[in-house]
């Protein structure tokens, strides 16, 4: 044996229950989110409540709820989301209908909706994300052949997107409205849909998109802000030059764990949007290209998953996979451009790893659902290997192309 094929053995986790590299990553990125947010937040808890853990004590009930959450779905089998598909995107489309009309305004967007007895407030753009995910999933699965060859089926998601969309529009929640047509027009993609239709398609959002920019002052502020920050650095730029200053200050490794001074009160949101910011001043370039690689690592276990699905012949569960992959994949990326200056600011959170209690809960959930789907996936797989021959070894008739 090769030593590479024997290095190859030793990491795999094909014959675990589930795939270990990719619950590593996801539990990573949750105790270093934990960790971060009680960094980036004391200063600002201390103000605000007089208690400088108070945001991470918060974060810390977040995190168990999202994690008992995230196990109790693991017990729930992908056949019910598949049919429950349809009704859930429903509450989701609901959702976003009641947070417009008695909706929580939090710096001039309506996004939330507070829950009486639970001090939580529900981002219902997250659940609307997570029940498009699984409707979309669903769809596909039952219309792939119509989707590939006709304009209506490939059409019919994008309509639905397009309502969700207008929705968003109002609270308004642009972040959001970048992250979900990408993952919908991904999961198009990845199902086989002609690439033709996209590059028509991102024509049509690119003007709408800047029909959109120029509509509104405040938003040309923020684009002309991102191209020179500087220029008006305490008003449109300040938050990107402050996160700016937070990267100049980590330099390789950083001032150390808890040492960031651009989290006293000069980066604004900095346990929430900007979090990255205080990673890379605190931990430097290798702590923040750690957690990029760590969501790297997530979303390429997690397209694996997708593909042992449809070597599988699970068409549901790799759709599934392959959407939450690009959320998260997606997601992070802009919250990371933003925080180095690439993209505009948004106003998304990073997957995991902000302070936030609606998104860390759906985000526990999405993980959860690929969890049960790597799961189902490998137990189908197992069932597939042929009785082999005393003295032989079985071989799986899926078995080429899978990642271990």
């Amino acid at each position: 044996m090769k030593p590479h094929d024997r290095l190859g053995r030793r990491f795999s986790t094909r014959h675990q229950r589930c795939d270990g590299w990719l619950l590593l990553a996801i539990l990573a990125l949750m105790l270093i989110g934990w960790v971060m947010v009680t960094s980036a937040s004391t200063g600002v808890a201390e103000s605000l409540t007089g208690n400088a853990w108070f945001f991470s004590i918060r974060h810390g009930i977040f995190l168990v709820v999202a994690l008992g959450v995230g196990a109790l779905l693991l017990m729930v089998p992908l056949a019910w989301w598949k049919a429950n598909g349809p009704l859930l995107l429903l509450v989701g489309i609901l959702l976003l209908v009641l947070v417009l009309l008695v909706g929580r305004e939090v710096n001039g967007s309506r996004r939330w909706l507070s829950i009486p007895g639970i001090p939580l407030n529900l981002q219902a753009s997250e659940v609307a994300k997570f029940c498009l995910i699984i409707y979309v999933a669903g769809y596909l699965e039952r219309f792939l052949p119509q989707v590939r060859r006709q304009w209506g089926a490939f059409l019919r998601p994008l309509v639905v997107m397009t309502l969700i969309a207008l929705l968003l529009i109002l609270e308004p929640d642009y972040g959001a409205v970048v992250v979900m047509p990408a993952c919908v027009m991904g999961m198009l993609l990845m199902a086989g849909a002609p690439w033709g239709r996209f590059a028509l398609l991102l024509i049509l959002v690119a003007s709408g998109g800047v029909l959109l920019a120029v509509a509104e002052p405040y938003r040309l502020a923020r684009l002309t802000s991102f191209a020179d920050p500087w220029a008006d650095q305490f008003a449109s730029g300040y938050q990107l030059t402050q996160a700016l200053i937070a990267f100049g200050r980590g330099h390789w490794l950083g001032v150390g764990l808890g040492n960031s001074v651009q989290k006293l009160f000069y980066l604004p949101e900095a346990h929430t949007d900007f979090v990255f910011a205080v990673i890379a001043e605190e931990l430097g370039l290798f702590g923040a290209l750690v957690v990029v690689w760590l969501f790297a690592l997530l979303v390429y276990r997690a397209m694996a998953v997708g593909r042992r699905a449809e070597l599988a012949r699970m068409p549901f569960a790799a759709y599934l996979s392959y959407g939450i992959a690009l959320v998260v994949g997606v997601q992070a990326f802009i919250n990371i451009a933003v925080n180095t200056g690439m993209l505009p600011t948004k106003g998304l959170t990073l997957p995991l790893l902000s302070y936030g209690g609606s998104s860390l809960v759906i985000s526990a959930m999405m993980m959860a659902l690929l969890l049960r789907a790597d799961i189902e996936v490998r137990q189908a797989w197992r069932r597939s290997i042929p009785a082999a021959p005393v003295g032989q070894k079985a071989v799986s008739p899926a078995k080429k192309g899978v990642s271990r």
